[in-house]
């Protein structure tokens, strides 16, 4: 099972690393989902983009992959009214437009998505013991 989370945590890194990148690279995409009710968009888009190449560095450190994971979290919440705007408006990504439905879908794999983070970066087994 190790393998398995380790082999998820290269995955994870490797999306992350893309996705921050891409924040510099495809910069106005970002600026034009962020809700126009959150100041300095740019801004938010430059710093989230940073955080997810720090966090895919956290990634495939073993040391730090629980925090990866740890801070992953709460930050895939924090982005989640990027999304749900982007949804609500249906507002296209760059050249790639998207459906109604294809843009919800993406804001219910949030969930999904920090489950699955958790699950290969911390120990989220229980044990119990029998009497």
């Amino acid at each position: 099972m190790s393998n398995f989370k380790s082999l998820g945590s290269w995955f994870f890194a490797i999306f992350f690393f893309y996705a921050g990148l891409m924040h510099f690279v495809q910069e106005e995409s970002f600026v034009g989902i962020i809700p126009p009710s959150i100041p300095f968009p740019k801004l938010i888009v430059w710093i989230t983009g940073l955080m997810e190449l720090v966090f895919s560095i956290l990634l495939i450190i073993p040391r730090y992959r629980k925090l990866a994971g740890l801070l992953l979290a709460p930050f895939l919440l924090a982005v989640l009214p990027a999304n749900i705007h982007m949804a609500l408006n249906n507002i296209p990504f760059g050249e790639m437009s998207a459906t109604p439905t294809t843009l919800w879908l993406r804001v219910a794999l949030q969930f999904p998505l920090i489950v699955s983070i958790l699950w290969v970066t911390c120990n989220l087994s229980r044990s119990y013991k029998s009497n």
